[in-house]
């Protein structure tokens, strides 16, 4: 993803890992350890170093608005050399935030398209469409329709597509 700052600066950014509420992300060249717990009414709390930072988020088409005090920052998805090398940009797709999961729009086996609309959440009296970040298959669902869901709670486990071109693809993420 690409994080584009106010001041119009605009970094790399990627999810290293993720381990219940802690995450390893890169900002950059810097790597940085957190701790998000989401919190009530919608939003978290992100520890980062010792510090805390209230967090509000809210999706807008392709892009995740977020704001943490007085600070604005935009996170778009980026297509990158090396995603298309692995074949998959995404293996799981998360709750963006808390929420309930309202449908689910695929079943384990289906073979999804980059943009196709995976399921939809409401939180925050919005209801918010993920979709496809690349080709895939439906490796697992996580949750159900109707299910709540915390900050950060997976959803839909995908495993790279077939390969069509006649390459030997990559074996699957696991």
């Amino acid at each position: 993803m690409k994080l584009k700052r106010e001041s119009g600066e605009e970094l790399d950014l990627e999810l290293l890992g993720h381990d219940g509420a802690k995450v390893r992300v890169r900002v950059g060249e810097r790597q940085i350890a957190a701790e998000v717990q989401a919190v009530s009414g919608g939003g978290a709390i992100v520890t980062i170093d010792g510090k805390r930072f209230r967090v509000a988020s809210a999706r807008r088409n392709s892009s995740i608005l977020v704001a943490v005090g007085p600070r604005n920052f935009e996170f778009e998805p980026v297509e990158e050399s090396r995603r298309q090398h692995r074949g998959l940009a995404a293996t799981e797709i998360v709750a963006p935030m808390p929420g309930k999961v309202l449908n689910l729009m695929v079943k384990e086996g289906d073979v999804v398209e980059t943009g196709q609309p995976l399921a939809v959440i409401e939180a925050m009296k919005m209801e918010t469409t993920l979709a496809a970040e690349s080709p895939a298959i439906v490796k697992r669902i996580c949750v159900t329709a109707g299910q709540m869901v915390d900050h950060g709670a997976v959803l839909i486990e995908l495993s790279p597509p077939p390969d069509s071109s006649g390459r030997e693809s990559a074996p699957p993420e696991t």
